[in-house]
């Protein structure tokens, strides 16, 4: 399986027996934007490189990325843009304006809307920052992800396990312990990250999960899953992951495995009733376009 075919889902209602279930299926021309740490921007030009006609562009600040596309336009109008590009032009960044040397703005997310409403093939979107770390939680301007989204994907290092809860490896420490703390975990700045609270942050309402529009779905990917010892600790986040949600009804490993389709729980995304899918969770080497094992 390629990280496209992983991450670029779409969710459809099942029937007949399974009417109480979902059915997850590739979709090509998904809207995917990656939120969190640790493989932001690596994920976003893997899915570039593997999909057709795709549309890198960003909510927030982002890296210069001239060289992981075929074109960037700098244009305050996006929608002309796109509908003038030709077809060498893709993958196509799109980007309001370049910032300095290093780094171009982004769109506010009504303009990535549109981008992606009037674009028939995928879009994706780097919808917050983390200043090259590996681990984050977000603050109360973040994420920034258009209601058009149709994939959320909050990303984590298998990397920062072991590692203190120190800026040096996390992008603002102390909203990680806040948001965890809030799950009855119990860690402060300068503390092992252990994988629970990864796992923590991930299943957060006000961390992986927050700003996903309304039947949206979330696939969380812990990322540089580089050997063995990496993915077993890849996997004790995932499995803490399902115990943030211990009681609701998932489609088991075996069900995966056939690929039958069916897959997920759908979780609260806040007090209000909005609800979204996780189908599973994604543990991969996003610098090689590998994908380890889906869980």
């Amino acid at each position: 399986m390629t990280p496209a075919e992983a991450l670029c889902v779409a969710v459809d209602e099942a029937d007949g027996a399974k009417e109480q279930r979902e059915q997850v299926r590739f979709d090509p021309t998904a809207a995917v934007a990656v939120v969190g740490a640790g493989g932001k921007k690596t994920t976003l030009y893997t899915l570039a490189e593997q999909l057709e006609r795709a549309v890198v562009t960003a909510s927030v600040r982002i890296p210069i990325f001239d060289s992981a596309v075929s074109r960037v336009a700098v244009t305050e109008s996006p929608l002309e843009a796109l509908r003038s590009a030709e077809p060498a032009d893709f993958p196509l960044g799109l980007v309001p304006e370049r910032e300095g040397d290093s780094r171009y703005l982004g769109y506010d997310t009504v303009a990535v809307d549109r981008i992606i409403e009037a674009h028939d093939g995928p879009v994706l979107i780097k919808a917050d920052g983390a200043r090259m770390r590996e681990f984050k939680a977000p603050n109360d301007r973040e994420p920034q992800i258009p209601s058009a989204t149709d994939v959320v994907v909050p990303i984590a290092s298998a990397h920062v396990v072991g590692e203190p809860l120190t800026d040096e490896v996390v992008h603002r420490p102390e909203r990680v312990a806040a948001v965890a703390a809030d799950t009855g975990l119990d860690i402060e700045v300068g503390d092992v990250i252990e994988p629970v609270h990864v796992a923590a942050v991930l299943a957060s309402e006000q961390g992986g999960l927050k700003g996903a529009p309304e039947g949206a779905a979330v696939v969380p990917l812990v990322n540089k899953v580089d050997d063995a010892d990496d993915e077993a600790v890849a996997r004790d986040i995932a499995s803490a992951f399902y115990e943030q949600f211990e009681g609701l009804e998932r489609g088991g490993e075996r069900e995966r495995e056939q690929d039958d389709g069916d897959a997920g729980i759908t979780v609260d995304l806040d007090a209000n009733g909005r609800r979204a899918l996780v189908p599973y969770v994604v543990l991969a080497r996003m610098a090689e376009g590998v994908v380890v094992d889906r869980v």
